[in-house]
């Protein structure tokens, strides 16, 4: 009898087959140069990007432990938005952080950490009916999967 994490483990795998089947099979390739350019500069990309938005993130995480309660004040839907952002967020940003070291020796495991990362924004954009994420998140996985024979 299978357990909940061995389905859960399959589905997971059962998605990224479906996914590769129809972002590398499926829709134009992204040229070699292109590919190859993009997994040289992903770890430099998000390790800047990190850097940058720590300040920014330290903030609103302590900002955020003061204005909590006033964000319900747009509504119950922007109140409730502002926490399940928050909390996605804490999740999202320590698997990109586990990723960056990964990236730079181009190990599967660093891009099976983005692609972790990938799903779990594009779930938080589905909870918080954040259509233009949703977007973001296509393109996201676009190019996750068409990168994704660079690492092994």
């Amino acid at each position: 009898m299978a357990t909940k994490g061995t389905d859960f483990k399959s589905a997971l795998g059962q998605l990224e087959n479906t996914l590769e089947e129809y972002l590398v099979n499926k829709v134009p390739a992204i040229p070699d140069e292109w590919r190859e350019l993009i997994v040289k500069l992903a770890p430099w990309f998000s390790l800047i990007l990190m850097i940058i938005a720590l300040p920014a993130i330290l903030a609103v995480f302590g900002l955020g432990a003061i204005v909590m309660p006033f964000s319900f004040i747009g509504g119950v839907q922007f109140g409730v938005n502002y926490i399940i952002t928050l909390a996605f967020s804490v999740v999202l940003i320590i698997l990109e952080a586990l990723a960056i070291p990964g990236l730079f020796k181009r190990q599967e495991k660093a891009w099976k950490l983005l692609y972790y990362a990938t799903l779990l924004g594009g779930l938080q954009n589905i909870v918080t009916m954040q259509i233009g994420g949703l977007i973001g998140t296509l393109v996201s996985l676009y190019l996750l999967f068409q990168v994704k024979g660079y690492y092994k």
